[in-house]
């Protein structure tokens, strides 16, 4: 009974590894085509409820606001488990607005001054079809 358990175990701390890997991979291709559709930097945007989310890195996160407005937020170094968050959150301490100067990111019992937002042209990534790369 020991030796299946610790195969079990053995097994389990070899696969770990690369399905993180492969989610770091995946979130790198996916922020890649996300970066080719924003814009400049800008301080502040309209935000009345999270529409939704994906997460594209260590300290990169897109949220929709609205079905078709997009934002690339980064947040500051470290933000320790953010990559992984089962759920995420975005404050807004100015009413309806996210800004760069006073919100956050939030996740788990985590959360993360953004540093710099970036909106995203959607309605052209989605015009403009799925990347060659990821097909």
């Amino acid at each position: 009974m020991r030796n299946v358990l610790a195969a079990i175990a053995l097994a389990g701390a070899l696969v770990a590894p690369a399905a993180i890997a492969q989610t770091r991979a995946t979130q790198e291709k996916n922020l890649e085509r996300f970066e080719r559709y924003a814009g400049a930097p800008i301080d502040e945007f309209d935000f009345w409820s999270l529409y939704k989310y994906q997460l594209v890195g260590p300290e990169k996160v897109v949220v929709w606001s609205t079905v078709n407005d997009a934002y690339l937020i980064t947040v500051e170094k470290p933000c320790a488990g953010l990559e992984f968050a089962r759920g995420i959150g975005v404050t807004s301490k100015q009413r309806r607005v996210v800004s760069r100067k006073f919100d956050y990111v939030t996740y788990g019992n985590g959360r993360c001054q953004i540093s710099e937002i970036r909106p995203i042209d959607y309605k052209q990534m989605l015009k403009d079809g799925p990347d060659e790369k990821t097909k």
